[in-house]
């Protein structure tokens, strides 16, 4: 279920599945320019990073945002038929990929307030539903994600520790999945660690950052 997936750094997640596919590009280390769809789930600065952005990006590459990002988006360059504003809790289709905005907020800390209406990502492709959580704690709306593979922050701090996040994915049993959001800002390599070790038996845990 992760062929041709990678995480690149942080919470920045590329998947090549016939149409090559970018989650909050950050520190991307050279020129690659084959973006067909960019998916951001915030406006920090580690999501939404235009000098990243457009080491990524096309002529016709299509990126999807909240709504506090479209006036950043078109000066930088994109106009306005390869950008979607997205709401939380509604269902779209892109280029033949249906997703839909979970919202992403935290609970106990005024980092990502509710009312800003940023989101995580439902995603299927090839019959596979991802689900990329964008920075966020234990919500009442992600409680209830159905997915095959889930990219789950768990450094702490600006989002769920590892301890919340490995109760999270306990709960909702995804098939696989990956710990994001450590190693650079917040948490640590040891984070990922022990958090596989609280995933339940039956759930493959892969910690793909190096």
């Amino acid at each position: 279920m992760l062929d041709s997936v990678e995480v690149l750094i942080h919470s920045s997640i590329k998947l090549k599945k016939g149409l090559v596919i970018y989650f909050d590009p950050y520190k991307i280390n050279k020129d690659y320019n084959d973006a067909d769809i960019v998916f951001i789930t915030h406006s920090h600065y580690d999501h939404y990073s235009e000098d990243d952005l457009k080491k990524v990006i096309k002529d016709n590459t299509i990126i999807i945002i909240p709504n506090d990002l479209e006036e950043k988006v078109i000066k930088l360059g994109f106009d306005k038929e390869h950008i979607l504003v997205v709401k939380p809790n509604e269902e779209y289709n892109i280029l033949g990929i249906n997703f839909k905005t979970i919202p992403a907020y935290n609970i106990n800390k005024n980092f990502h307030p509710r009312e800003n209406n940023w989101v995580g990502y439902l995603i299927n492709i090839d019959n596979i539903t991802y689900y990329i959580a964008g920075d966020t704690d234990i919500t009442e709306e992600n409680r209830k994600v159905s997915c095959d593979v889930a990219f789950i922050p768990i450094g702490g701090t600006y989002t769920m520790t590892y301890l919340e996040a490995a109760d999270l994915v306990n709960e909702i049993k995804p098939k696989v999945v990956v710990p994001i959001h450590y190693g650079l800002i917040v948490g640590t390599k040891e984070d990922a660690i022990k958090f596989k070790e609280l995933i339940a038996k039956d759930i493959k845990c892969q910690i793909l950052i190096k």
